[in-house]
């Protein structure tokens, strides 16, 4: 049986090449049915998949959102009204602490999924910052290490010191240095037809990092 999924990344990278050559409102609405048909429609049925069949196997319940397509546009120089990005989201809790969640993103230069947390709100990241400087840093540590030899790598730290008042040669400088912590790999063109696998795959290995962010914030 062919994968439902299959035309997803193919028929949105070529969509959303079109639309980086004609970002307007004209073009857009005269495309629309396409959008619709091409990238919301089977975007929202791999959302409820994704968070079925992820959420059977952790056991927890993951929310699943879509990106709208339209830039906010109050405080951008860029006047360019539609992303040129199709962004999807699984929220996984909920509870009362902060949730960690996981990613898939495509646009004509890239095809990523990766999973975290996008930005510590102010008691997430005390939280956080209070955590690294114990086992649980020890242990994130040796997790983002395993996570690397898979090819899952972190942003870069936001700031470029370490904050008040850990010292500034701690042993998990990088960690306290930042203000949110997500891991992203490249979808190989090969998977770009199993968008499903790839979100299984990544999901899996994330599955230690995600359950310590959990813990620790």
């Amino acid at each position: 049986m062919p994968d439902p999924f299959a035309r997803l990344i193919p028929d949105a990278q070529a969509f959303l090449s079109d639309l980086s050559g004609n970002n307007n409102r004209d073009w857009f609405t005269s495309q629309k049915s396409r959008y619709e048909s091409a990238l919301k429609a089977p975007a929202l049925l791999l959302l409820d998949q994704v968070a079925h069949d992820l959420g059977r196997l952790s056991g927890q319940t993951l929310m699943p959102k879509l990106f709208r397509p339209h830039r906010d546009l109050r405080f951008s120089k860029d006047k360019t009204p539609y992303h040129t990005h199709l962004h999807m989201l699984w929220m996984i809790g909920p509870n009362n602490r902060q949730q960690p969640a996981l990613f898939l993103g495509i646009s004509p230069d890239y095809v990523k999924v990766g999973g975290g947390i996008m930005g510590f709100d102010k008691s997430a990241l005390t939280d956080w910052r209070t955590a690294v400087d114990g086992r649980f840093g020890d242990n994130m540590r040796q997790t983002l290490d395993d996570l690397a030899t898979v090819g899952l790598a972190p942003d870069l730290p936001e700031l470029k010191r370490v904050p008040a008042p850990f010292d500034k040669d701690h042993r998990h400088t990088d960690l306290l240095r930042r203000k949110s912590l997500t891991l992203w790999r490249d979808v190989p063109p090969p998977q770009f037809a199993t968008p499903q696998t790839a979100m299984s795959e990544t999901f899996t290995a994330l599955h230690p990092m995600l359950t310590l962010l959990q813990q620790g914030v």
